[in-house]
């Protein structure tokens, strides 16, 4: 008998071994930990205090830990250690039983509706490492119990607005393992506690968007974020010495701060992102501030420096440097630099509202990834630079409100992914190219204060996501085309004060003014002023090393405006059938006939018909357009008289220069037996049986001698005749 053992049996030798094995680990992963039952009564105590809409804690019962929502147990004991409840809509007071959660350390009940203050009794919890609230309702001041957590990594309470006082003074030194603290978008004020200042763990501090207050001082330890801004931070800014190796991001934005940036700043290592603006910083940058090419956002906006753009603000490789750069709203005079278009990496590039001068630099379509430009508020002069096209992936061009010249190059529409163009506050002439219908993606376009002319091409209605269009103050001429009004998500058209003749066109109402946002409505000192102002807010985001989030918000009422312009004719019906206009201006034309209901045009705030040839009566019902704040009827032929209850009496000299017309007031009576009455009805008034009659009446007698003229007339008689056979 052979003592060989077969091959194949060998080979199924370790299987067989870690069968068992694998059966256990599974029954592991498998196995449930039962809840500690004083745990559990405390859970279910905390759970009863609270509303939880979305149903998120329904899972809350039997005693497996694994199957309740956010919670993590000790194996052998059951015992709660993690509690993660983040954004799950629950709302009410925290129950006192939770702090019998001794063994907890982890607490995270961010991005709820939690109210009251922050339980005194959560100084108990003195394992916990960490404890976020942020995000919530919590109100009062933070309790000094929190300082008998000495394990604490790391407190979050951002984001409570009813959550304030002064920042404790033990919360530099309660704990020696604190790493982050971030106390931003609360109500703390007073100065930061000196202990802060040394806590020698800490490597995140946010102490943002509150009423903070002091001279800013030096940290002296190597912190990683420091978030200081929205407060009212004085002083100048110091070097941030101790933090040379290790500080990414520095934002002191939105405070008081004084005097020059020192140069020291720029030996921070690490910076990645340095938000100062909107301080009284001022003079000129030295040109030794040079950063390194680690950072990627610099924002020095809304300050006072003066003097030359510097011509070197950061080293740059083919793989690393600026992102985003913000010099706008400052003092800075002289040309644009050249070194600025070596910022290989740039995609966002902010320099308006300055004092800079000569012509943009050809050399700009070398920076391929921009994004944004804005440029606009300088005294640049020439043309614009045909390289810009090597910006294929620019969303928005704004170079408004500066001295440029020139024409519109038809080589733009290589910009296929543009959504924002402003070129409006400048001198630029010649006509609108026919290749800018390549620019499908045009959301914004203002022509607006140029000398721009010729007749309207059809260009233009190949951008059909259109929102916003001015061409208003150039030299444009001819009629206006049919599909003026076919740009369904068009928010404001302004063609004021050109050279359009013609007729205002009939037909193509899609618009649906869906767009507007009513921001204007809390504005009432200068009505007119406010209802025509626009506002294009740009916003850019650093959302990591090498991207950026664009979007821009548009504030405007929904509006035509059409005025001083050399239309005739009568005013189209569809124009005032457009329910959600807010603003129409149809001043200084020719127009003439009769002005169309109102009924329709509940949102309008605005109606400027004035310095045309209207005729008939007023229209009525004015009383129902309860937020109109401007109305001007004044020179034209009204006839007619105006009663005192159609609510015209708010709008004092609306039809001046109307001298066949008579505005009934409470010194001024008409006599209603020689004057007809304005047209239409006052929604206060009811139908009488009288005006039933007369309008009975009215039509018989009008339909009687429409037969009998028809009838009279041979060319009528022989055409019916004719149709008959």
């Amino acid at each position: 008998m052979s003592n060989l053992v077969h091959p194949c049996i060998l080979q199924s030798l370790p299987l067989l071994f870690f069968v068992p094995l694998l059966l256990l680990c599974a029954s592991c992963q498998s196995g449930s930990v039962d809840l500690n039952p004083e745990d559990k009564a405390s859970l279910l105590l905390f759970r009863s205090w609270l509303q939880d809409p979305s149903h998120g804690l329904s899972t809350w019962f039997g005693s497996n830990c694994t199957n309740w929502t956010g919670l993590v147990c000790q194996n052998h004991t059951g015992q709660v250690i993690s509690i993660n409840l983040r954004n799950m809509n629950l709302s009410g007071h925290v129950h006192p039983n939770l702090c019998n959660l001794l063994f907890l350390e982890t607490l995270i009940l961010s991005e709820n509706s939690f109210t009251g203050q922050i339980p005194l009794c959560f100084g108990r919890l003195q394992n916990l490492k960490t404890l976020d609230l942020s995000h919530n309702r919590f109100g009062g001041v933070v309790p000094d119990s929190l300082m008998r957590l000495r394990q604490l990594k790391e407190l979050t309470l951002n984001g409570n607005h009813g959550l304030g006082g002064v920042v404790p003074w033990w919360v530099g030194n309660f704990s020696t393992n604190l790493v982050k603290l971030d106390l931003g978008f609360n109500s703390f004020h007073g100065k930061i506690p000196e202990s802060l200042f040394y806590s020698k763990s800490l490597k995140y501090l946010d102490l943002g968007n509150n009423y903070l207050t002091g001279d800013l001082h030096d940290f002296f330890q190597s912190l990683v974020f420091l978030n200081l801004s929205s407060n009212s931070f004085s002083g100048t800014l110091p070097c941030f010495s101790a933090s040379v190796q290790s500080l990414n991001v520095l934002n002191l934005a939105v405070n008081s701060i004084v005097g020059g940036i020192p140069t020291c700043i720029a030996s921070l290592e690490e910076l990645t992102h340095l938000n100062l603006s909107f301080n009284h910083l001022n003079y000129a940058i030295s040109p030794r501030l040079v950063f390194s090419e680690k950072l990627l956002a610099l924002d020095l906006s809304f300050n006072d420096l003066s003097g030359p753009l510097p011509t070197k603000i950061a080293e740059t490789t083919e793989k690393a440097g600026l992102v985003f750069l913000d010099l706008s709203h400052n003092c800075f005079s002289g040309g644009i630099p050249l070194k600025i278009t070596e910022l290989k990496s740039l995609q966002a590039l902010f320099l308006s509202h300055n004092l800079l001068t000569g012509e943009i630099p050809a050399r700009i379509g070398n920076l391929t990834y921009l994004q944004v430009i804005d440029i606009s508020h300088n005294l640049l002069s020439g043309s614009i630079p045909l390289n810009i096209v090597g910006c294929f992936q620019l969303l928005a061009l704004v170079i408004n409100s500066n001295n440029l010249s020139g024409q519109i190059q038809p080589e733009l529409d290589a910009l296929d992914s543009l959504k924002v163009l402003d070129i409006s506050n400048n001198g630029i002439s010649g006509e609108i190219p026919l290749t800018l219908a390549g620019c499908k993606s045009l959301e914004i376009v203002d022509f607006s204060s140029n000398n721009l002319s010729g007749n309207l091409n059809d260009a233009i209605t190949k951008w059909s996501n259109l929102k916003y269009l001015s061409l208003a103050r150039n030299k444009f001429s001819g009629s206006l085309p049919s599909w003026l009004f076919a740009f369904e998500e068009i928010q404001m058209m302004d063609f004021s004060g050109n050279k359009f003749s013609g007729l205002v066109p009939d037909g193509n109402f899609n618009i649906s003014f869906e767009f507007s946002n009513g921001d204007a409505r809390q504005l009432a000192a200068e009505p007119f002023l406010v209802i025509r102002n626009v506002e294009i807010k740009i916003s850019v985001l650093v959302v990591d090393n090498s991207e950026l989030s664009f979007s821009y918000h548009l504030s405007s009422t929904a509006g035509i405006d059409l005025s001083d312009n050399l239309l005739h004719g009568e005013i189209p019906h569809g124009l005032f059938g457009l329910q959600g206009l807010e603003y129409l201006n149809l001043s200084y034309n020719f127009l003439e006939g009769q002005v169309p209901s109102l009924e329709k045009m509940q949102c309008l705030r605005a109606l400027d018909l004035s310095h045309n040839t209207l005729s008939g009566q007023i229209p009525g019902n004015i009383s129902r357009l309860k937020d109109l704040i401007l109305l001007n009827f004044s020179y034209n032929s009204f006839s007619g008289f105006v009663p005192q209850k159609e609510g015209y009496r708010r709008f004092p000299g609306a039809f001046a220069g109307n001298p066949d017309l008579c505005v009934e007031s409470t010194r001024v009576k008409c006599d209603s037996a020689n004057l007809p009455a304005v047209q239409g009805k006052s929604f206060e008034e009811t139908d009488g049986p009288i005006s039933v009659w007369i309008f009975c009446v009215s039509a018989f007698v009008s339909f009687y001698f429409g037969i009998v003229t028809l009838f009279c007339s041979t060319r009528a008689r022989s055409y019916l005749l004719q149709t008959k056979v």
